[in-house]
């Protein structure tokens, strides 16, 4: 007896092995508007039955990252055994419509409302009803797509493909729609059949990637032209280098030559009289060293993120992106420490606890206070999008039992490790005044300009990551993601080189947030375009689906700013630290 209820539970959907005859389950999921894709509630919040009392249907719980994505999966009750059909419309049950429930069915089929079932983890979408035209709104000059009679489909055709013992093709098709009325008895059915198919199990989920759309020659070229970017920029940056540089230090290194005739070449290199001052520590220290430890921390993990997903199949996992980020950000919190630490200690730096507090409190609050408002208006709306108070206490314990010391001791190694001061200059004791500028060389004005061409080189990449997050597509093209992630690494650096070098040459040795705040300007450039993708580009529409969408964006576009940011600033400490190696001071 103990055999059989092992082999029971080892032969079903966790192995994807099936006997002739073994049960499948149907599980439900979700159900909400198609055209919002966060408005999500349980399946059965509609007037829908099951062949069993809705209280009486399994529930089932999987991993941390489900709970999060918003999954809520309930056995169907349905009847479904490996290779046997079920025929001539079986039926689930029936219902008469009271009021309430004719004006909820009417309501979810005006608004386009879809469900998601999974059978052997296999996602199956439907839609709840359609609506036809009436003869007086088929004469009318533009009909709305609201407009017409509402019908829910009372019939689901199920059609399942196989090989050898495994599920391999899941296809259903809603049909027989009745008109919703009050009063009116609904009989609902479904019905199986299977076939053979010689499509492997491991090329199964292929189906639901989109080839035509990901892989179209735009984006192709999108790619090609971020390329030709980087290759302009570098050119830039090494003109700045091998030419300008080198001339300067050919002048500032002539050892005779007229006092009026050094003071007219130094006017012209203004970039060397600020030396005293140009490794003075920024302002507002321990939290532009906090900034910088998390953008190490956030590049981190998108880089072995990407990586990660390259290799395997991280897409098909319900929750598993969501799971592997919280880990990878959790884990990566020691590189938050050593760089921050190490970061605080070189810029001399004396309050290290509180970089420490900033580095590891500064962005998850931001995330926490995002989360508890979205959990607040989906508990109001009772969303499937609300995150269980014990999943909750479950991430702050990973945060406080993983994040927190591995950032601590991130923070001790790198005061100790990487924490010595090493600037080529001695910096003066009173800063140097910083002349008027024209209004184009104002940091405020280089800091906007300092996002356009980084923002350009993942501009056409943002349209596909947007689409397949908001327009249910499964984005699979990670190797696309990790050559634009390392353009933007480039195209970052190097524009921010150039617009420090040009910050510099006005006298204003102000670099630091300078070059961190242009480099993370790229991250307004993508809100903005995110308020046009919203408006143009969906149909997204409720307080609830706007506040989500613009919660996400701010959330994505600020650790894309900072991650930027991080990226930039390094990039321009190596070049400053470069360039007045060979300046010694008086």
């Amino acid at each position: 007896m103990i055999a059989s209820c092992l082999g029971a539970c080892v032969a079903d959907e966790y192995d994807h092995n099936y006997e002739q005859g073994e049960k499948v389950v149907l599980w439900v999921n979700r159900i909400g508007p198609y055209h919002n894709p966060q408005e999500t509630y349980m399946y059965y919040s509609l007037p829908f039955c099951s062949t069993k009392p809705v209280e009486q249907l399994e529930h089932r719980w999987d991993a941390l990252g489900e709970v999060l994505e918003g999954n809520d999966l309930v056995a169907s009750g349905l009847s479904f055994h490996f290779r046997e059909a079920v025929t001539d419309y079986s039926k689930i049950c029936s219902i008469t419509l009271g009021e309430g429930s004719a004006s909820q069915l009417e309501y979810a089929v005006r608004n386009h409302y879809w469900y998601q079932f999974f059978l052997d983890d296999l996602p199956i979408w439907g839609m709840v009803g359609e609506l036809t035209a009436t003869e007086a709104l088929e004469g009318a000059d533009e009909l709305r797509d609201t407009d017409g009679d509402a019908l829910v489909y009372t019939h689901k055709n199920f059609v399942l493909a196989y090989n050898g013992r495994r599920i391999i093709q899941v296809n259903l098709t809603s049909e027989n729609p009745v008109p919703i009325s009050i009063g009116a008895s609904i009989e609902f059915s479904y019905s199986v059949s299977w076939v053979p198919t010689d499509i492997s199990f491991y090329n199964r989920f292929d189906r639901y990637l989109d080839y035509d759309f990901f892989e179209h020659q735009i984006h192709w070229f999108s790619i090609f032209n971020s390329f030709m970017m980087v290759i302009f920029l570098t050119g830039i940056v090494a003109l700045i280098l091998m030419r300008t540089l080198r001339k300067d230090y050919a002048k500032f290194a002539r050892e005779s030559v007229d006092i009026d005739d050094l003071d007219q070449e130094l006017d012209e290199s203004g970039w060397k009289q600020v030396h005293g001052d140009v490794f003075r520590p920024p302002a507002y220290l321990s939290l532009f060293c906090a900034l910088v430890g998390t953008g190490w921390q956030l590049a981190t993990v998108t880089f072995f993120m990407i990586l990660f997903a390259t290799a395997t199949s991280l897409y098909m996992g319900r929750g598993a992106i969501i799971l592997s980020f919280l880990i990878a950000y959790c884990l990566a919190s020691v590189v938050a420490g050593y760089s921050s630490g190490g970061l605080y200690s070189r810029l001399r730096g004396q309050a290290w606890i509180s970089c420490l507090l900033f580095t590891v409190v500064l962005f998850p609050s931001l995330c926490l206070g995002l989360t508890v408002l979205l959990n607040c208006v989906a508990m109001f709306y009772h969303s499937l999008a609300t995150v269980p108070l014990m999943s909750l206490v479950i991430v702050g314990l990973i945060w406080f039992f993983v994040a927190v010391p591995l950032c601590a001791m991130g923070t001790i190694v790198g005061r100790n490790w990487a924490g010595l001061p090493n600037d080529p200059c001695r910096v003066n004791t009173i800063p140097r005044l910083i002349p008027e500028r024209r209004w184009f060389a104002r940091p405020s004005i280089l800091i906007a300009l300092g996002g356009v061409l980084p923002f350009g080189s993942i501009f056409i990449e943002m349209y596909f990551v947007f689409t397949s997050f908001w327009n249910y597509k499964f984005y699979y093209v990670y190797g696309f993601m990790l050559l634009v992630f390392i353009i933007l690494t480039i195209v970052t650096i190097c524009v921010t080189i150039v617009v420090t070098y040009f910050l510099l040459n006005n006298e204003d040795y102000r670099w630091p947030w300078t070059s961190f705040a242009s480099s993370a300007s790229t991250a307004a450039y993508v809100l903005l375009y995110s308020v046009y993708y919203f408006f143009m580009k969906t149909k997204m529409s409720g307080f609830f689906q706007t506040l989500f969408y613009f919660s996400y964006m701010i959330i994505f576009c600020v650790s894309l700013g900072i991650m930027c940011g991080t990226l930039g600033y390094t990039g321009c400490a190596i070049f400053v630290r470069r360039i007045y190696r060979n300046i010694k001071s008086d």
